[in-house]
């Protein structure tokens, strides 16, 4: 049942040549064994930007997926409308996620804190050779090269926490009873969240940049990501829904919404 509905994914995929970098990218998102799916996902492209976002709706909350809708506008809203290349790229990953936030909270206000409409997040900046990201609770970016995963962002939870303390082992933290324990999101209290922004990470080209879910990432190891970046030529759609079916059938008859963005810079 699991593959089935990798199936019916929602699939977007375009090759794209820009006047100063060429990249290839694609989107999935599929229900898995849920109701209805409350991610939320996009691919903005400029003449000399591009940026991934992905929105996971926190299903415990009152309308995630309003959060998630919320969130993604946001942002997308805020990249469309800054003159790019972007010269503050960190300074804006920050205040986009903040008034993301503040939107978010916003739309709750009237109601209890605990049922206020909550979201995870991850969005990731590519410009002038380079990516910048951003995330906030356990909604992931990975950079993949040469077949492997050179590093992905580490989520805000708390496993990821028992992790870095060497308390359990990565395998361990698949099965962990609090692995869907999250340690901030946007909207709720509000606080601005705890969020993490790396610095400028160089892209070669083939280097192929994942955002996604944890319903993507979830049951799956570092090998099984890096299968996004499998060589051949304008294949990166096939790559993901791949990934995507892989990760619904792992996580089946339980599996999450599952969701991601995937670019693949091609050079400039």
């Amino acid at each position: 049942m699991a593959a089935a509905k990798g199936q019916q994914s929602l699939l977007i995929a375009t090759y794209v040549l820009l006047t100063t970098m060429q990249i290839e990218y694609a989107k999935v998102s599929a229900l898995g064994d849920r109701q209805d799916n409350q991610d939320r996902a996009a691919v903005v492209i400029s003449d000399d930007a591009a940026i991934m976002l992905v929105f996971d709706g926190m299903g415990g909350h009152s309308d995630g997926a309003r959060a998630a809708e919320t969130g993604l506008k946001v942002v997308q809203d805020a990249f469309m409308s800054t003159v790019q290349p972007i010269f503050d790229p960190q300074g804006f990953l920050y205040m986009a996620l903040s008034r993301a936030h503040d939107e978010v909270v916003r739309g709750g206000q009237d109601m209890a804190v605990d049922f206020r409409p909550r979201a995870t997040c991850a969005i990731c900046l590519v410009q002038e050779g380079g990516a910048f990201w951003a995330h906030i609770g356990d909604s992931r970016i990975y950079l993949v090269r040469d077949g492997a995963v050179v590093t992905r962002s580490r989520d805000h939870s708390h496993v990821e926490v028992l992790i870095q303390e060497g308390a359990i082992t990565e395998e361990e933290a698949q099965d962990h009873p609090m692995r869907n324990f999250v340690e901030c999101c946007i909207g709720g209290d509000a606080p601005v969240p705890d969020m993490s922004i790396t610095n400028r990470k160089e892209l070669n080209p083939g280097d192929v940049l994942l955002a996604c879910t944890d319903g993507l990432w979830s049951g799956l190891s570092d090998a099984d990501m890096a299968n996004i970046g499998a060589p051949g030529e304008n294949n990166l759609v096939e790559n993901l829904k791949a990934l995507s079916v892989q990760a619904l059938s792992v996580n089946s008859p339980h599996s999450d919404n599952t969701t991601g963005t995937a670019l693949r810079w091609l050079g400039r």
